[in-house]
């Protein structure tokens, strides 16, 4: 018949994930514990686990004397040679099993909670070294709860974490909602270990397009790079050595199934997948997708690359509040000016090198503001704060500043002659 202790420390590893080791030593040492308060801290004692019998056994330890002066560390020569051992000679350290059910219920109590502390500290390690080796990685749980804004996912044996800067803005979710996450942290704090996960980390995006396109994970289709405004737009690109493979249309997959899986997952952010090129304007050019560019400049010397689209292309390739050019930069590490064909060729006009004169007016802005009309500071100065604000996207606060400059700006040209 199997002992109860070894049933119960076999059970518990089962249920919990821990080797029966890391129980019995934890069990060891609540009974020493308990043992100390029973006897005092000066006792030398040991405690082991007996598996034949099943049984944390205690032992204390005296050396064998002619005269007894501590009786809590010696014990005299004839009581050790009747009870303990014949052949014990004078200075022998001999081991005396104590009776473990005479411990006090403080005692008992106290083992406990090393028993429970141990055991918790062992899980705790447990998680830790099987999530530290998974960063990088997807993760699926449920919503548990809030905490300061904070989304609490369970996700089986451990608990993950998605702080407020790590979720996308615009998505809500209720406790018990099913949510897929990326690891991109572990830490070892004082509570346990960390989980930290997000779902605005240019890496998610990339595991998920893992995940939906074999080639990727076969590393038939490389990921370059992948830039994001979590919940709005992203680009990613790729490229593959293999010229049967169009690792566009890969990622695509048939009827666009499978960068809709990953729009789905992403409650309809909008992905444009870039073919990678070592040609760096054309990289550049496609980076700016949906938009078709004229033709680059390209300035070697500062990173920088001057881009020319068509007129009905500029507000494209610029995107709603610079969102499409600001994309294309950090997905290709250039620095990029966007100009509309008749902005390129009306760079002398001087009613457009005005409106570069307003304080936070960019030149972007000045083409596009130059392409609907509005080509002199004048027409600033009278134009309509939301008219402006919705031209170009920008707030409403900025617009009015714009309009209040171009006035000090008509202001002083006026007030010139005079003063000469």
């Amino acid at each position: 018949m199997v002992p109860e202790l070894k049933r119960l420390i076999e059970q518990m590893g089962k249920d919990r994930g821990l080797d029966k080791g890391i129980i019995i030593e934890a069990l060891e040492t609540a009974m020493l514990t308990a043992a100390r308060k029973k006897l005092g801290s000066h006792v030398d004692i040991e405690a082991h686990y007996n598996e034949d019998v099943g049984e944390i056994e205690v032992f204390q330890f005296k050396t064998v004397v002619d005269k007894v002066v501590d009786p809590d560390m010696q014990i005299p020569i004839e009581i050790a040679h009747r009870d303990l051992d014949e052949e014990a000679e004078l200075g022998d350290s001999l081991g005396m099993k104590i009776d473990t059910s005479t411990f006090g219920r403080i005692a008992v109590q106290t083992a406990k909670q090393i028993i429970v502390q141990r055991v918790k500290d062992a899980e705790r390690d447990n998680v830790y070294d099987e999530y530290k080796d998974r960063k990088g990685e997807l993760v699926n749980g449920f919503v548990q709860r809030f905490e300061a804004g904070s989304i609490i996912v369970n996700l089986g044996r451990a608990e993950g974490v998605i702080p407020v800067s790590e979720q996308i803005h615009r998505e809500s979710y209720k406790r018990g909602d099913r949510i897929r996450s990326y690891i991109y942290d572990v830490k070892k704090v004082s509570k346990g270990p960390q989980i930290l996960l997000s779902r605005t980390h240019p890496n998610f995006l990339r595991a998920l397009f893992e995940v939906e396109v074999p080639e990727i994970d076969e590393g038939l289709i490389d990921v370059i790079n992948v830039s994001r405004e979590p919940g709005k737009r992203a680009k990613i690109a790729v490229r593959t050595k293999d010229k049967d493979i169009d690792p566009v249309g890969a990622c695509v997959g048939m009827r666009g199934a499978r960068v809709q899986s990953v729009v789905q997952e992403l409650r309809g952010e909008k992905i444009d997948i870039i073919p990678y090129s070592d040609d760096a304007t054309q990289y550049v050019s496609s980076a700016l997708s949906p938009a078709k560019v004229g033709h680059v400049v390209m300035d070697e010397a500062n990173h920088a690359m001057e881009v020319v689209v068509p007129d009905d292309q500029l507000s494209l390739a610029i995107g709603k509040n610079g969102q499409n050019v600001r994309l294309a930069v950090k997905l290709t590490g250039w620095k990029i000016d966007v100009k509309s064909e008749s902005a390129d060729s009306q760079k002398e006009s001087p009613g457009y090198s005005a409106l570069l004169k307003i304080p936070g007016m960019e030149e972007a802005t000045a083409e596009l503001l130059f392409n609907k009309g509005i080509k002199s500071v004048a027409m600033i100065a009278s134009a309509d704060r939301e008219m402006l604000s919705s031209l170009t996207g920008v707030d409403d606060s900025t617009a009015q500043l714009w309009i209040e400059e171009a006035g000090r700006i008509i202001d002083e040209e006026v007030a010139a002659p005079r003063e000469s």
